[in-house]
């Protein structure tokens, strides 16, 4: 079945469950991170969830995926999975959870303008250019409310560092576009959660934070944010966004995009005792002003193939015959 726009009650469950998942996950790694070294977090996080996945389809008797798959795994692995989330998961040590899920929406600046100057894609309109120069506007204001509240601008770096991961995560998810990949999109979701886990593993290890995981000081708190990670951030919210694709329209799934922050805003001031000033909350608006317009206006034939959300950029050929 084609996909269509109506937003029947099955997938109005589907998309709540997209929006609940993503946007719990930044405050489960603002948890889980209190005990929990950075890169050993995200990199065990992506290889269970990546385990769980494939045992899963090679027991349906999946096709195995081919030496050309891995390679591409290993790549879009290390730019979405080691270059995006994991420097998430390091910045969130210092910036606000709701904070960092604001910086992570702008992808879709990124986006537009690498696949317009990178990729060939159509000439940002003027719409799209408004919305990449609110925001940019709108980093500005949290970077300039965050030098004027800490003198030693710790929050500062931690924005430089979201805005890198921003970057690395638009990298892949347009590379992803091109790169040849199992046809069972959970497959492909499995052997990019597999490599890029290892990749962090292998940084975390590179860094020393073996030394400085210590078991018998992880708190439950830490813990169970981490299972949420693994299974309602890397597997459920997966799925569910992947049957929304393919029952509906791009545009409908990637909603997400300027929901999930007022989410993680939300639980971040009402969980983790998160203040927002002025500034913030005016920033707030801005950015997700700007999400708005570039999610709505962008060219629909090239613009729904990298919209700014794991699991499209994780699924290149999912118009193929994916699962």
């Amino acid at each position: 079945m084609s996909p269509s726009n109506r937003l029947s009650f099955p997938v109005i469950l589907a998309l709540l469950a997209v929006y609940l998942a993503w946007g719990g996950t930044y405050l489960g790694i603002r948890f889980a991170v209190e005990t929990m070294p950075p890169f050993l977090l995200a990199g065990t996080r992506f290889v269970i969830a990546g385990l769980l996945l494939y045992s899963w389809e090679a027991a349906r008797g999946t096709t195995r995926p081919e030496k050309i798959h891995w390679r591409n795994a290993t790549i879009i692995g290390g730019l979405l999975l080691l270059g995006g989330n994991s420097l998430v998961v390091w910045a969130e040590q210092a910036v606000p959870s709701g904070i960092a899920a604001l910086i992570v929406a702008t992808e879709p600046l990124w986006i537009t303008l690498l696949a317009w100057l990178w990729q060939g894609d159509a000439k940002p309109n003027i719409y799209v250019i408004t919305g990449l120069i609110l925001g940019l506007a709108g980093q500005t204001l949290l970077v300039s409310s965050s030098i004027q509240l800490n003198s030693d601008h710790s929050q500062v770096f931690g924005y430089i560092i979201l805005s890198l991961a921003a970057l690395f995560w638009a990298i892949g998810s347009l590379y992803s576009r091109q790169a040849q990949m199992p046809k069972s999109a959970i497959m492909s979701i499995a052997i990019q959660n597999l490599m890029g886990g290892i990749l962090c593993l292998t940084v975390g290890v590179s860094v020393g934070e073996l030394g400085q995981l210590n078991i018998a000081h992880v708190s439950a708190r830490s813990l169970v944010s981490f299972a949420y990670l693994v299974f309602a951030g890397s597997i459920i919210g997966y799925s569910a966004y992947i049957w929304v694709l393919q029952k509906t329209e791009p545009a409908i799934a990637s909603t997400y995009a300027f929901v999930n922050p007022v989410i993680a805003v939300f639980l971040g001031w009402a969980l983790a005792n998160e203040q927002l000033t002025i500034k913030d909350i005016m920033a707030v608006i801005i950015i997700l002003a700007s999400v708005i317009l570039i999610t709505v206006n962008a060219n629909p034939k090239k613009a729904a193939s990298p919209v700014i959300d794991e699991a499209a950029a994780l699924l290149p050929q999912l118009d193929g015959d994916g699962t």
